[in-house]
């Protein structure tokens, strides 16, 4: 049986699989349309690709190409006074400790406080005597009998001796009587010794002051028992004149001098102070590697025995390079700067900082002098980066 075959509206064969169909008369039409709008957009897409990587590109390139432009110092060397920085308590430079000398007994009042300035004998507490005074009258009393009987015996001595020519006293009788008046005599004088003693006893009752100065502590009160096993009652800067027990390694004490300034600074003071070192310790600790320098210092309330300080003691010069404050950098691990190294790359160079000058902080480890060191910005700097090193101008260092 014969079929005819019939085209679509379309004008293609149904059969066909491959076929498309986009309806009406306008179908070549809408194909166009859609190939171009297909093409738009794959070229849209990699024109964006191709400025994105080209943008990329030359900021890399533009990054990789600047340096910055960074001054520069070669600080040389500067003969420069040497400064030992060190710590320490504040003390009395000469502390006199104060007790009871006598038997000690009920406190009946105290005259001075701490803090206040004494005269050396000046009495500091008195001690109850009742006791001790009645004794003294007593023994008064037996001064007196011992004068009447040495009087006595004087006068019987003369009588005999007028008589002996009469023959009514005999030379031994006149030995008798003599020795007598002697015994007598003797008398007298222990009990002027023994009224002696206890007046001086009862004058040990008192507490007073071994010298002028200043009273540092007072450990006595009104009604208080001592004795001389009572201890220290009160203590006394000797003519109120304090010291700095500085603390410096061994290698500095080695430098040190008798009559060398120092200047002292009291925790929590802004006040400093100007001393003299009067003594450098003969010894080491053994175990801490430090000597003790003692500066003398002159008084003022706001040097208090017992408190912290800090003094900076001027010993001889030293070589060394000077840097002003912006030069230095410091991190968790001290002191550094940045130095121009090979290629024009700054690198870090740890460094040790000594006296801070009018000129600059010198810097006794770390440079010789030669280095090109960046004067400023280096906390916008890394180990490894290219710089443009220009030279500081003649007073621009500071």
């Amino acid at each position: 049986m014969n079929y005819e075959t019939s085209i679509g509206a379309g004008g293609t064969r149904p059969e066909d699989p491959l076929a498309v169909d986009i309806g009406g008369e306008d179908a070549p039409s809408n194909r166009i349309w859609w190939i171009a709008g297909v093409v738009l957009a794959l070229l849209a897409i990699g024109g964006y690709i191709y400025s994105h990587r080209q943008a990329a590109g030359g900021s890399a390139a533009a990054s990789a190409g600047v340096e910055q432009v960074v001054t520069v110092v070669s600080p040389g060397r500067t003969s420069v006074s040497k400064a030992v920085v060190a710590s320490g308590s504040l003390a009395a430079r000469r502390e006199l400790p104060v007790g009871i000398a006598g038997e000690g007994g009920k406190v009946v009042s105290v005259l001075v406080d701490a803090g206040d300035w004494v005269k050396a004998g000046q009495v500091l507490a008195v001690v109850d005597r009742s006791v001790q005074s009645e004794q003294i009258v007593a023994q008064s009393a037996n001064v007196s009998v011992a004068d009447a009987n040495a009087r006595l015996a004087q006068a019987n001595l003369d009588r005999a001796e007028k008589l002996v020519d009469r023959g009514f006293i005999s030379k031994a009788d006149i030995d008798k009587l003599t020795a007598t008046r002697d015994g007598a005599v003797a008398q007298v004088r222990v009990a002027q010794a023994t009224l002696g003693q206890l007046r001086a006893s009862a004058a040990r009752l008192n507490v007073v002051a071994p010298n002028a100065g200043l009273v540092l502590t007072r450990g006595i009160e009104p009604g208080q028992v001592i004795g001389p096993g009572t201890g220290v009652l009160f203590s006394i800067a000797k003519d109120g004149e304090m010291e700095m027990q500085a603390h410096v390694s061994e290698a500095d004490l080695a430098a040190m001098t008798v009559g060398e300034n120092a200047t002292v600074v009291p925790v929590g003071s802004q006040q400093t102070f100007t001393g003299q070192i009067w003594q450098v310790a003969p010894t080491v600790n053994k175990d801490t590697r430090e000597g003790v320098v003692r500066i003398a210092l002159a008084y003022n309330p706001a040097l208090r025995p017992g408190g912290f300080a800090t003094a900076t003691i001027r010993s001889g010069r030293v070589d060394a390079p000077l840097l002003p404050e912006s030069a230095i950098l410091s991190d968790s691990k001290g002191s550094y700067v940045f130095v121009v190294g090979k290629d024009n790359k700054v690198e870090r160079r740890d460094v040790a900082t000594g006296v801070v000058t009018e000129n600059g902080i010198a810097v006794v480890r770390g440079l010789t002098g030669s280095e090109r060191v960046v004067l400023r910005a280096g906390g916008f700097l890394n180990p490894g980066d290219k710089i443009k090193p220009v030279a500081a101008k003649a007073g621009s260092e500071g």
